[in-house]
């Protein structure tokens, strides 16, 4: 959740019921084909879809006003025991697809009306992120969230990461892809690929990031104000390799051989993982 508050609600396969308040820096992660709802409260929301699938878009998120419009109205009425009448005003044509919709502000959690006798889904679907102790580098800091914490995302991982000005997210890669959505600030990017192939991009607030897996990448805080922005992958665990570590867990002769390294540089690598590193702009 980028800013504001909603309402989110869900049922499993197993008429088990789920329903959370989420706001700012919140996660919400629903498996695939549980039916699930999102209800701006007072303030509104906005909020950054991801999904587990690079194929799927949110314009082919499977709608119940799509189905009542395809769906003949005897079997309608057949499968909720109720007339025919019931359904006459139903969205029908352009207004079928109703995505985002007008709608009453709820009330309390505590004034829901819904319950199930099967009971809540035992592993919930929101995650507070920022209740987290943050991993602290030098230079700011990181919070991840995969199903190591937050069971429910057992497909995909992320990882919120904060830079201080003139800092950056050490050099490092990773087992799979990685997407990114700049927040807030201004950074540099670097991607270096096999072949001394590289490219170097310039970020700003509301771009979209990619690294391809395996390709080694910096993240660089250009600006005057702390650069933010979640790193998501498709995978049910978060997984770097950081070049400083690797480096410090190999053979120093080796390392000091192959790249020509005095030995003030060789005692700075470290056998942790910075994450980000400070430095100057």
């Amino acid at each position: 959740m980028l800013a504001g508050h909603a309402r989110i609600t869900a049922d499993d396969e197993q008429g088990r019921t789920f329903i959370d308040d989420v706001g700012p820096g919140d996660l919400w992660n629903f498996p695939a084909v549980i039916p699930h709802s999102i209800q701006g409260l007072e303030d509104g929301c906005e909020f950054l879809l991801v999904f587990d699938n690079g194929s799927f878009s949110e314009n082919e998120t499977f709608l119940i006003t799509d189905l009542f419009a395809h769906t003949p109205r005897d079997v309608l009425a057949k499968n909720f025991g109720v007339a025919e009448a019931a359904f006459a005003n139903i969205p029908t044509d352009v207004e079928h697809e109703r995505y985002i919709f007008a709608g009453q502000v709820p009330g309390s959690l505590a004034e829901d009306p819904v319950r199930s006798a099967a009971g809540i889904v035992p592993n919930t679907f929101s995650h507070r992120l920022m209740t987290q102790e943050p991993i602290l580098g030098d230079g700011g800091w990181a919070r991840i969230a995969d199903s190591t914490n937050f069971p429910a995302a057992s497909t995909i991982a992320a990882a919120l990461v904060r830079i201080k000005p003139g800092a950056m997210r050490e050099v490092h890669w990773h087992l799979t892809d990685e997407w990114q959505y700049y927040i807030s600030g201004q950074g540099r990017m670097s991607v270096f690929a096999s072949g001394g192939e590289a490219r170097t991009f310039n970020d700003q607030a509301g771009d979209v990031g990619h690294v391809p897996h395996a390709m080694a990448h910096y993240v660089e805080n250009l600006g005057d104000e702390p650069l933010l922005y979640p790193e998501m992958f498709r995978t049910p665990r978060f997984m770097d390799v950081s070049l400083n570590q690797w480096m410090a867990l190999t053979p120093p002769k080796l390392v000091e051989t192959h790249l020509n390294l005095d030995t003030l540089t060789m005692a700075a690598l470290r056998k942790d993982k910075p994450i980000i590193v400070a430095g100057s702009r």
